[in-house]
């Protein structure tokens, strides 16, 4: 069964939310029960990924970057956090202590590494900073792991 990773933007518009939760919903479809999704679980599209999967019957397995990480999450993303987390799969901490752009980097890079393929929720523009989507994506490609972009019509980004 495919292992697939997620990388996306944070802090979407919520109808940006909801096309993107139908188009991963759609792709998840053809694959069957059994995916496994990893995740570093952050709000948006991490977050709407690891609902899909296990909604649609699959598993979750957890990176998380550093021991600061939820702290750094928005409040209202935290309840979404603990639920996924705690039916995890598998949870891989890294050994960071703050969660800072490289810790997310290294986070991103650990789940590439053991992932078949990338979907990436990316509008296409350059990273915001060290460790966006942009740099996930590069990352993938740089080592020919396959990428699937996902910025369905109608998508934006504040």
């Amino acid at each position: 069964m495919p292992r697939i990773a997620i990388s996306g933007h944070r802090g979407m518009p919520n109808e940006t939310e909801r096309l993107v939760d139908e188009a991963i919903r759609e792709m998840l479809v053809p694959l069957g029960e059994g995916t496994t999704g990893l995740s570093c679980l952050a709000d948006g599209a991490d977050q709407i990924f690891a609902r899909a999967v296990l909604d649609h019957g699959g598993a979750i397995e957890v990176i998380i970057p550093a021991q600061q990480y939820r702290e750094g999450l928005p409040a209202d993303a935290h309840a979404e956090y603990d639920r996924v987390l705690s039916v995890a799969r598998e949870v891989h901490r890294l050994d960071f202590i703050e969660s800072d752009s490289e810790a997310h980097m290294a986070a991103s890079a650990y789940m590439l590494d053991h992932a078949d393929e990338l979907w990436a929720v990316w509008d296409g523009q350059p990273a915001r900073g060290y460790g966006g989507t942009a740099d996930v994506v590069a990352y993938a490609r740089e080592r020919d792991i396959p990428v699937r972009v996902i910025w369905p019509d109608g998508a934006r980004r504040d």
